[in-house]
């Protein structure tokens, strides 16, 4: 099949015509995308009627998304589009070498054809399997028909319109479209859950917001109440610190410049080598089931499980939902049922996330051999060794393989963390805001100083 052919159909953003854009220039598109984004979140689908994924609010943070917006989809579709050629490329299945630039043509153009893919499919089950309906009322009706139909456009409209604007962060701004939305979305969402001080939906007589909460609880006498939020806060905090530990933590390869005598510099490998993905890929995957799970007993058809309110208690479904535990053991109703809940949520955490992140390194050139490569084509090679592709791959791959296996593990053990222990937002959510700010200040910082030292980004043989 032509994936490129197929391509070239879809509108994309264009590329800048100049290989290098301004500081400010580049700043400015990633704020406008992210000021879009937000304005797109509080769009509502013309002729919506029933919204029974409004209850999964805290999925619709870690999927980028609004349920009942035009962007209900949110980067879903991306994210289960790029899973999807992952496992196929990671096994084999599809012959892809992404260490050529013809390669990674045809991945990002399979991936873009996927991901139209993934969004026309999940708008059709989000609208007619009845997560996203017109008015029950009208069921029946020649209406009701064009009314669901009317929902699907939009979804995939909106589905697209996040789409394009990824591009154009990953073209015109720093980082990717992907990263930025889920971390303006959880930010958002931690900063209402903190300091909201407006009554809570569930309960007029109190605020929504942890730390109005307190001093109302502490007023009322409710010191459990009271400890329960603090503890939400104090593990949003910590999550954050240990994150923040664990993305400066590195292994440094000395290297020098072949060319330039006495000068030298060192090549980190970060500890959560991967980064962010393994975490965004297999929380998606979870908010998948859950959702097409919740979808399924709409039907009747409860075959992942099913739900009491916003709960799940049965089937697949229950095990891959975080327990909150900490609440249980402070009020004293913690059961031998919740523990083993929370192991095994904590145990397809961190298994998911090594996997994912496995997976990743292999096919995102971020291996020893490409590494390698790298290395020695920016002009630098290791002090007393040959300038050999081998020997470097060698001694990268006493690092590389064992930071991938850790880091993935890590970032999976702090997002289950952050999860059962009822932090402010989801962790994966909190994880990976930690993680994409750290990552997209150290790209905005590394940016400025080429465009402050033109001479450094020479030395360095950056384009």
């Amino acid at each position: 099949m032509n994936w490129k052919l197929i391509n070239s159909f879809l509108p994309e953003i264009v590329s800048p015509k100049t290989k290098k854009l301004g500081f400010k220039t580049k700043l400015k598109w990633t704020a406008g995308v992210l000021v879009l984004y937000f304005v797109l979140l509080h769009i509502p689908l013309q002729g919506l009627g029933q919204n029974a994924l409004s209850q999964f609010e805290s999925l619709s943070i870690i999927l980028g998304a609004s349920f009942g917006s035009i962007v209900s989809l949110g980067i879903g579709p991306i994210v289960t589009a790029s899973i999807i050629l992952q496992l196929l490329a990671g096994s084999g299945l599809i012959n892809i070498d992404l260490t050529t630039m013809e390669g990674k043509k045809k991945f990002q153009a399979m991936q873009k054809v996927f991901t139209i893919g993934f969004i026309i499919l999940e708008a059709v089950i989000y609208v007619f399997m009845g997560g996203l309906a017109p008015a029950a009322e009208l069921a029946g009706t020649s209406q009701y028909l064009w009314l669901q139909l009317g929902l699907v456009g939009q979804l995939i409209i909106g589905g697209y319109l996040l789409v394009l604007l990824d591009e154009v962060v990953q073209k015109w701004g720093f980082g990717s479209g992907v990263s930025l939305f889920i971390a303006g979305g959880v930010a958002r969402q931690i900063f209402i859950a903190a300091f909201n001080p407006l009554p809570s939906p569930t309960n007029p007589n109190i605020p929504a917001g942890k730390i109005p909460y307190i001093f109302k609880a502490l007023g009322m006498g409710d010191s459990l109440g009271a400890l329960i939020a603090l503890i939400a806060i104090v593990a949003t905090i910590v999550v954050f610190l240990i994150a923040v530990y664990g993305q400066a933590m590195k292994v440094e390869i000395p290297l020098s410049f072949g060319r330039v005598r006495g000068y030298g510099m060192r090549w980190p490998l970060r500890f959560i080598y991967s980064s962010n993905i393994p975490v965004i890929l297999i929380a998606a995957l979870l908010a998948n089931i859950q959702l097409l799970a919740r979808l399924f007993q709409n039907l009747g058809m409860p075959i992942f499980g099913t739900f009491e309110g916003s709960t799940p208690t049965s089937g697949i479904v229950k095990w891959v939902h975080s327990p909150d535990i900490i609440r249980s053991i402070v009020s004293g109703t913690a059961t031998g049922e919740i523990i083993l809940q929370t192991v095994v949520y904590i145990s397809i955490m961190v298994v998911g996330a090594i996997i994912f992140s496995i997976l990743w390194v292999k096919t995102s050139n971020m291996g020893a051999d490409a590494q390698a490569k790298q290395i020695l084509s920016s002009g630098l090679q290791i002090p007393g060794f040959r300038r050999d592709p081998r020997v470097l791959e060698s001694i990268l791959n006493r690092y590389i393989p064992a930071l991938t296996v850790m880091g993935g593990a890590l970032v999976g053990f702090l997002a289950a963390l952050a999860d059962i222990s009822g932090a402010l937002s989801r962790g994966t959510g909190i994880l990976l805001t930690v993680m994409i700010i750290y990552k997209l200040y150290e790209e905005i910082a590394k940016y400025h100083a080429f465009d402050m030292y033109p001479a450094l980004k020479k030395i360095m043989h950056r384009d």
